[in-house]
């Protein structure tokens, strides 16, 4: 049996990271995770979200929707729309909704990204020559998530496919090997 080389998932001991630079590699990461589970809440909901992160050194990150300004009047009582903002109720609204197409097409494209990467890293694994078929093979299969039953299922079916073109190319080859005049004595 093959050591494992990772330790798979595990539980993070809520602490602050010591190392700086750890520190703002999690940041950074995790910053994204919260936009893009924010930008779904937005995308099936309809939600209004305003969220403000600053940075080690200071710099604020911010995410609205439909926009941070809009998001804190409301939060704060006041229903005045932004002084610069003279737009149509209806403009608004076609706006709103083509915000909303993009923020799904933008989902889609990030799922779209993560299925492709777990492809490649797939894909790569069997070209090295490793026995597993999925990055977390450790995990038992009844404790995958439907998306991850899926990219195993794909998997699965790729392997097959790829193990099917190989094995035609195998008994093409060896039966003109054997079809050779060489082979053939009299």
């Amino acid at each position: 049996m093959v050591a494992k080389k990772t330790r798979g998932r595990q539980n993070i001991e809520m602490k602050k990271i010591e190392n700086e630079d750890d520190r703002m590699m999690t940041f950074s990461k995790r910053r994204s995770r919260i936009y893009k589970k924010d930008s779904e809440l937005v995308t099936l909901t309809g939600a209004e979200i305003g969220i403000v992160l600053f940075s080690l050194s200071g710099k604020p990150f911010t995410f609205g929707h439909p926009s941070l300004e809009a998001v804190a009047n409301r939060f704060l009582g006041s229903n005045q729309q932004h002084p610069n903002d003279n737009t149509h109720p209806l403009v608004e609204v076609h706006r709103r909704v083509r915000i909303n197409e993009l923020n799904q097409q933008y989902n889609d494209l990030l799922r779209q990204l993560d299925k492709e990467k777990a492809r490649e890293k797939i894909l790569t694994q069997l070209r090295k020559g490793k026995e597993t078929l999925s990055p977390r093979r450790e995990t038992p299969v009844d404790e995958l998530n439907h998306q991850e039953l899926l990219q195993m299922d794909e998997a699965v079916d790729d392997l097959h496919k790829t193990f099917l073109a190989k094995l035609k190319e195998k008994v093409v080859a060896a039966s003109s090997y054997m079809a050779h005049p060489m082979y053939f004595r009299h």
